[in-house]
C-alpha cells in the first residue's frame, strides 16, 4: 500500500516565511517560531491548517493579509474547486453544505475545514530549492512556479525623512492638535499632542539590460520589475527602463496589472531585445533626458546587467560617475557574479564598478530577495 510522504513542518514554515518576507511582510524569527508552534498543534498535512496557522501568526497588518494570500497561492496553489452537483433520480440524504470564506478557503458550516488535500512537503521544499536555482537553467514548470512567486514580490525604496509632519506618541509638541484638544475640554489643561517628521520611500529606478547576453534572465527580471512597480506603488515611485542598443522607458507598459499583459506591451515597445549593448551611450541618454532633471536625483538606481559593453568603456565610466553623483545609491545586480571563479574582468563591468555602492548577484530568486533588501537599505552587498 502506497503511503504519502511525511510532512516536514520546518520545510513548510521556512519556505512560506521566506516567500512572504520577499513579498514585503515583516516576518522575523519570532513569527516563524509561532508558525512552527501552530503547526505542531494542528496538522501540516492539511492545506487549510497550514493556511490558517500562517495567516494568524505571520501576518502583522491588514496589508500582510493580501500579501499572504498571494504568496500562499504561489507556493501551494489555490484550494480545490467545488464540482457542480450532478442530477440523480434517487433521493439522497442531505449533506452539510460547504461554503467558502472570504479568504477563499473552503469550510463547513461549523467552521471546520473539508479540505484534506495536503500541501505536502514538495511545494515548500521545491520552493526552497527553486530560490537557489539559476534562472537561466529552469524547466518550463519551474519557470511557471517562479512567475507565481515573482508576482507576489515587493520592492520598496530606502526610507528618508521628509519635511512633512505626522502624529506621534513622542517628539516635538504639535501646536494645532494640542490647541484643538484644549478647545474640546473647554480650555482646561489637556494632554499634549506630539508630532515627528514623516518617512517616505525613495524613488527606485530600474535599468534592465535586454541584450543578447542577458536573454536567459530577461523574462524573470522583467517580471521582477513589474512586481516592483506594483507591489508598493502607492508608497514607492518606481521607474523602469530597458537598455541595449537603445534606451526605452517602459514604466507606462508596466502599469498593466496583469504581468503577461504588461510583458506583451513591453515586448511591443522594446525593439532591441536580444541585440548588442551600448551601456555608456544609454546611460548618457538616460541622464540627459531623465536623470539630470528629476528621475535619478536622490533615488536608488538599480542596474541589472552582466556588464558587457561594445562601445568605449571610458564613456561608461564617465556616465557612471555622473550617475553616482546624482543618485542616493547605485546598485548593480549581475547574474554572472554567482558563477564559480567569477571576477569583474569585462571591460564594461570593470569601468563601472568603482562608481557602484553595492555589487550583488541577480541570477536566482534568493539573489533578487537579497537585492530587494539592499534597495531597502537593510542589507549590505556582502
Amino acid at each position: 500500500m502506497h503511503t504519502a510522504p511525511a510532512i516536514d513542518p520546518t520545510a513548510v514554515a521556512v519556505g512560506l516565511t521566506r516567500a512572504l518576507r520577499a513579498a514585503g511582510a515583516a516576518t522575523g524569527p519570532d513569527r516563524t517560531q509561532m508558525f512552527l508552534g501552530a503547526l505542531d498543534l494542528l496538522s501540516p498535512a492539511r492545506r487549510s491548517d497550514v493556511y490558517w496557522a500562517g495567516r494568524l501568526t505571520l501576518c502583522g497588518s491588514q496589508d500582510d493579509l493580501e500579501r499572504y494570500d498571494r504568496v500562499f497561492a504561489a507556493c501551494f496553489g489555490h484550494g480545490p474547486r467545488r464540482r457542480p452537483p450532478t442530477r440523480s433520480t434517487t433521493p439522497v440524504k442531505p449533506r452539510p453544505r460547504v461554503v467558502a470564506t472570504a479568504s477563499g478557503m473552503p469550510c463547513g458550516p461549523d467552521g471546520t475545514d473539508d479540505d484534506r488535500t495536503p500541501p505536502s512537503a514538495a511545494p515548500a521544499s521545491s520552493t526552497e530549492v527553486l530560490r537557489h536555482r539559476d534562472m537561466a537553467g529552469l524547466t518550463a514548470a519551474e519557470r511557471a512556479q517562479l512567475r507565481r512567486l515573482l508576482a507576489a514580490f515587493e520592492l520598496s525604496g530606502e526610507l528618508r525623512r521628509t519635511s512633512r509632519m505626522r502624529p506621534a506618541r513622542r517628539g516635538g509638541t504639535d501646536p494645532r492638535r494640542t490647541v484643538r484638544e484644549l478647545l474640546r475640554h473647554g480650555g482646561e489643561p489637556a494632554r499634549l499632542r506630539h508630532r515627528t517628521q514623516a518617512d517616505k520611500p525613495r524613488r527606485v529606478v530600474l535599468l534592465l539590460d535586454v541584450s543578447g547576453s542577458m536573454d536567459p534572465y530577461a523574462d524573470a527580471l522583467l517580471r521582477f520589475a513589474h512586481a516592483a512597480a506594483h507591489g508598493s506603488a502607492a508608497r514607492t515611485p518606481t521607474e523602469v527602463f530597458t537598455i541595449g542598443t537603445r534606451l526605452t522607458r517602459v514604466t507606462r507598459e508596466m502599469a498593466h496589472r496583469d504581468p503577461d499583459t504588461a510583458l506583451a506591451a513591453v515586448a511591443a515597445a522594446v525593439s532591441d531585445r536580444g541585440g548588442g549593448t551600448r551601456l555608456g551611450e544609454m546611460l548618457r541618454t538616460f541622464l540627459d533626458r531623465w536623470g539630470q532633471r528629476s528621475c535619478a536625483r536622490g533615488a536608488v538606481v538599480v542596474v541589472l546587467s552582466d556588464g558587457w559593453e561594445r562601445a568605449d568603456p571610458a564613456l561608461l565610466a564617465a556616465q557612471m560617475r555622473r550617475l553616482h553623483r546624482l543618485a542616493h545609491r547605485v546598485v548593480w545586480a549581475n547574474p554572472r557574479k554567482a558563477q564559480p571563479g567569477y571576477a569583474p574582468l569585462a571591460a564594461g563591468m570593470a569601468a563601472a564598478l568603482p562608481h557602484v555602492d553595492a555589487f550583488v548577484e541577480g541570477h536566482s530568486l534568493q539573489a533578487l530577495e537579497h537585492l530587494a533588501a539592499v534597495v531597502r537599505g537593510v542589507a549590505s552587498d556582502a
